[in-house]
């Protein structure tokens, strides 16, 4: 039921980009079997005396396209435009005035054409943007200038990409020439070379910064184990300094001196005896 409601909700106009909503509404209609009513300005005649059965269903038929058609009309279009239209009686009347007040004359339209496609040349690639997005933006402009009628093919957007691209897919383009002619590249592989050099280039960044890490944590390791060494070898430095500092050295130098002395009483008295 959801799906049925959401396929009967028209496209709403807001009072921007006319040519993709009418493209958009004329389908809708279409799939309503609405269109003829916008398409042939045919009128309901009245029924004779004595239609048959056929001629009723027809008249019916026909009256209730007209009515369905200009209550899609009205409900496909913003508030601010409804009021501008609510007064027209005929369904052909209320398109052909949107189309003219928003769609413009030809020479508006073709000025407009002009402004895209200016945009289109002059459009460069960022640094930060992926080749999608770039393409994406191409893609955009080509298609408003399609929806005004005109020409735009997708060579001429792959042509664009080759010329203007940043210095690193140079590599890129040169194995697509070694491959194959780039005059028949279509944009679809163009596109899905250049994503898959990002890919790898954002795996080799990733594997770059993931070495780091374990860099950092063998230094950080090494540092500690440094740290450890050197406070055992500083305990073991003062620990030789207190076994070593000048009160010990005063007591040890008693302790030679008293026996020096007394291995020479020793030696006199001995020698006294004799």
């Amino acid at each position: 039921m959801n799906s049925e409601t959401s396929f009967l909700t028209p496209p709403v106009f807001n009072g921007e980009n006319y040519q993709a909503w009418a493209i958009r509404m004329t389908v809708h209609l279409e799939a309503l079997d609405l269109w003829e009513a916008v398409e042939e300005d045919y009128e309901v005649t009245p029924l004779g005396d004595n239609p048959t059965v056929n001629q009723m269903k027809h008249h019916k038929e026909n009256k209730t396209r007209k009515v369905k058609a200009k209550a899609s009309l009205f409900s496909a279009v913003s508030p601010s435009t409804l009021t501008r239209i609510m007064q027209m009686k005929s369904v052909v009347e209320i398109w052909e005035y949107l189309t003219k007040e928003y769609q413009g004359n030809e020479r508006v339209q073709n000025m407009q054409v002009m402004n895209l496609i200016q945009e289109f040349e002059i459009k460069r690639m960022k640094e930060s943007e992926t080749i999608k997005d770039y393409t994406d933006q191409l893609l955009d402009l080509a298609n408003k200038v399609r929806l005004f009628g005109k020409d735009f093919a997708d060579e001429r957007i792959v042509q664009n990409i080759l010329v203007i691209l940043p210095e690193k897919y140079e590599t890129t383009i040169s194995s697509l020439e070694n491959s194959k002619d780039l005059s028949s590249v279509t944009l679809a592989e163009l596109v899905k070379a250049w994503q898959a050099l990002e890919e790898r280039r954002l795996m080799r960044k990733e594997g770059s910064i993931e070495g780091g890490f374990q860099a950092n944590s063998l230094n950080s390791e090494s540092n500690k184990e440094g740290k450890r060494t050197r406070s055992r070898g500083e305990a073991l430095i003062t620990t030789i300094r207190e076994e070593v500092s000048l009160p010990a050295l005063i007591a040890k130098r008693q302790i030679t001196l008293n026996r020096s002395v007394g291995g020479d009483q020793t030696s006199s008295a001995t020698n006294v005896v004799n």
